[in-house]
């Protein structure tokens, strides 16, 4: 799978950790930035990786903040893009099965290293159970 990633200042070092886990099932991972833990605005990171999927160009996509907040409303602006801010594997779970999320914000300042990679496993795992949710979710990317 080709997934987006990007963070800012606050989510780096968890953005450099989850990419090398994605990378050694054999994930081919975009790194849209930042590279350093210098202060960054946002934005300035996360809209690129959202267009990304938004385009189909990647797959799925994982941001990263201090709480994950402002990267998920900032990559939910986009048109397609169905981004579940995550605290909890439960939390990953149902965002996919029910939202069919195709993007996850991540808070670095809010989970434990071993937990956002958890998250991560199980939001990939997670299929859509389509049904009853896909006809609202097809509106919702119409909007």
């Amino acid at each position: 799978m080709k997934i987006a990633i990007a963070s800012d200042h606050a989510g780096f070092l968890y953005k450099e950790q989850i990419k090398r886990h994605l990378a050694a099932p054999g994930h081919e991972v975009v790194d849209f930035g930042t590279h350093s833990t210098a202060r960054v605005d946002y934005p300035r990171f996360i809209r690129p990786a959202a267009e990304a999927v938004a385009r189909g160009e990647c797959e799925r996509g994982v941001v990263l903040g201090g709480s994950g907040n402002g990267e998920a409303m900032a990559a939910n602006r986009l048109r397609g893009i169905r981004c579940a801010l995550c605290w909890d594997t439960e939390s990953a779970r149902m965002g996919r099965r029910h939202n069919d999320a195709n993007m996850i914000a991540l808070g670095e300042r809010m989970l434990d290293a071993q937990l956002a990679l958890e998250i991560v496993d199980t939001w990939l795992a997670t299929p859509f159970d389509g049904g009853r949710h896909e006809a609202r979710i097809r509106q919702l990317d119409e909007a």
